[in-house]
């Protein structure tokens, strides 16, 4: 299980990421930012921060914080409730993020682009999970993006990113993660 010094740090690295691009939350949304360690237990290579603006049945808007070289699992919106998926936009607000995502996908914005086969940086012994090879390199002020149902994971480069997300609503248990051990909902830390 992750300590709950290692999610501390994780928290208090990801508040001065969000301060440092001059994203201001309360103090009630810092003591809920969430720490996501995806059921592995090691928030130095998996895992994300999130703080969540809003999240309606129309519409999510959120920050992501990846600390350097943390990654976020494979994933995909698949559609649900006669619904296509969720999309979402992802803007980088500070740091660098590469956002990998399926080849055949169709997103918007081809600023940092690069195909990746097969991708390099994945969290050790997980590299068969980590299929989507096509990199978009997001730096501060682009953005990209996904269609639902497209495969993608992403990455904080080398002094970590933070990430605005808009997207249609989010429903995080209808995720489908491509590594059968992601638990996305185990070990959530407010």
């Amino acid at each position: 299980m992750t300590t709950d010094t290692s999610r501390q740090d994780a928290k208090r690295r990801a508040l001065e990421l969000l301060d440092d691009a001059g994203i201001v939350l309360t103090d009630a949304e810092q003591e809920g930012l969430e720490i996501v360690d995806f059921g592995f237990d090691d928030l130095s290579e998996v895992g994300t921060q999130i703080h969540t603006y809003v999240n309606t049945d129309r519409y999510c808007a959120k920050e992501l914080v990846q600390l350097p070289g943390q990654t976020c699992p494979e994933h995909r919106h698949p559609p649900f409730d006669g619904t296509p998926g969720k999309q979402e936009t992802f803007r980088c607000r500070a740091g660098e993020v590469s956002l990998f995502v399926e080849s055949e996908s169709d997103g918007e914005g081809e600023e940092g682009e690069r195909e990746t086969e097969p991708p390099t940086r994945t969290p050790p012994n997980r590299e068969e999970h980590y299929t989507a090879g096509r990199e978009i390199v997001l730096e501060p002020g682009d953005q990209y993006t996904i269609p639902p149902d497209t495969n993608h994971w992403f990455q904080g480069g080398d002094e970590g990113a933070v990430i605005s997300e808009f997207s249609s609503r989010s429903v995080d248990e209808k995720d489908v993660f491509t590594d059968p051990a992601v638990d996305r909902l185990s070990n959530i830390d407010y």
